[in-house]
């Protein structure tokens, strides 16, 4: 029964790597793109108004409709990656940097799941400056897990 998993898993891999690619670029697109909308609607819209439900329009179906599912995604075909035989030397350093970062990556999108509530409600306190800063925490994130898995440090 493993050996056959096994041999599916090798038999995906070209599959399983792709789309584990086309998921991750999609989810850095909305990571990228979110904040730089908190930017916009912490220092320019006031609460209440037509501007204000259109960001939250916007910011919501980018979280809830591009950024959660490509996430997902990312997630799940990484763990298929992982568990394709021979594809990770978990003796290696690489295999713990990438994982630090996509942790990274992750609690940073809950971090932005969270901010979106507060303009959502009415109670956002974070400033446009702290948006436009942590707009290039994916940026930074990102570098290591390319680092990680192509140059293998």
């Amino acid at each position: 029964m493993l050996a056959e998993m096994s041999d599916v898993l090798s038999a995906a891999y070209p599959w399983t790597k792709a789309l584990h690619v086309i998921s991750v670029v999609a989810w850095m697109a909305g990571l990228f793109y979110l904040p730089r909308l908190f930017v916009y609607h912490a220092e320019v819209v006031v609460p209440g108004s037509d501007t204000d439900r259109l960001f939250q329009t916007m910011e919501r179906r980018l979280l809830r409709g591009i950024m959660n599912p490509a996430m997902m995604a990312s997630w799940c075909f990484g763990v298929l990656l992982v568990l394709t035989p021979g594809v990770v030397d978990w003796g290696a350093a690489w295999p713990w940097t990438k994982l630090v970062g996509i942790l990274g990556m992750t609690g940073f999108h809950e971090w932005l799941a969270a901010r979106r509530k507060g303009f959502a409600g009415g109670t956002n306190r974070v400033s446009g400056r702290t948006y436009r800063i942590m707009n290039e925490v994916p940026t930074v994130l990102l570098i290591v897990i390319v680092l990680s898995v192509i140059v293998k440090f």
